[in-house]
C-alpha cells in the first residue's frame, strides 16, 4: 500500500484509481461548468467553484491531473465546457486561458493546503491564490485573442468575477474540506498531522 498525492492506492490497481478519481472530478466539473449566468464575452460559470473543490478534496497532483482530463475531453469536442460546448476551438478561443489556468489554480490551490493544513482558513486562502491564478491566465488570453489592451481585459476577464469568486473560494473551502474529512472517515484520504480532527 502507497500514499500517493493524498489517497490510498494500492499497487496492483493504483493506476485504475487514479483514473477513477481524477475522471469522477473532472465530471463534476463538466456538470457544474453549465451552472451558468451569462455575461459578455465571459460568462460567470461553476467551473472555478469545481476547480477549487476538487483541489480542496484530493489535492495537487489529482487536482491538476483531473483538470488536464477535464481540458482534453473538451478538446476532442466533447460538450463538457461553460454553455455544453467543447471543441480545440474553445481553449485558443477567447475564453480558453481560464481553462488552461484551471491546471494550475488546482495545482497550487492544493499545495498550499499540503504544506499547510487542511482547515476552512487555509483553504479559503488557497482558493484565494487559485481564484487569481485563473484570472490571470483568463485576462492574458483575453487580451491577446481580442486585441484588448491590459485595461480592456481586466475589465472584462477579471472585475467582474472578483466578488462571485470569493463567494465561490468560500464554497470551495467549506464543502471541499467538509467532503475530505468524510473521505478520511471512510478511509479513502489518510489521517495527515496537517488534516484537522
Amino acid at each position: 500500500m502507497v500514499n500517493n498525492g493524498g489517497f490510498i492506492l494500492y499497487n496492483s490497481n493504483s493506476k485504475l484509481r487514479v483514473i477513477i478519481i481524477c475522471g469522477i472530478f473532472a465530471a463534476i466539473t463538466a456538470i457544474l461548468a453549465q451552472i451558468e449566468i451569462p455575461i459578455p464575452i465571459v460568462p460567470i460559470s461553476g467551473q472555478t467553484l469545481a476547480v477549487g473543490l476538487t483541489a480542496t478534496i484530493i489535492g495537487s497532483r489529482y487536482g491538476a491531473i483531473a483538470m488536464i482530463c477535464y481540458a482534453l475531453l473538451g478538446a476532442t469536442g466533447l460538450p463538457v465546457f461553460a454553455g455544453f460546448k467543447g471543441g480545440v476551438q474553445v481553449l485558443i478561443g477567447p475564453t480558453g486561458g481560464y481553462i488552461f489556468g484551471f491546471i494550475l489554480a488546482a495545482y497550487v490551490t492544493g499545495l498550499i493546503l499540503e504544506k499547510t493544513k487542511f482547515t476552512i482558513t487555509m483553504a479559503m486562502i488557497a482558493n484565494t491564490i487559485g481564484m487569481i491564478i485563473t484570472l490571470a491566465f483568463g485576462a492574458t488570453q483575453l487580451k491577446f485573442v481580442l486585441d484588448m489592451t491590459w485595461g480592456q481585459a481586466l475589465v472584462t476577464g477579471v472585475y467582474p468575477f472578483i466578488v462571485v469568486g470569493l463567494i465561490k473560494a468560500y464554497l470551495a473551502s467549506w464543502l471541499g474540506i467538509t467532503v475530505r474529512k468524510r473521505l478520511i472517515q471512510a478511509k479513502l484520504v489518510p489521517q495527515t498531522n496537517k488534516q484537522v480532527a
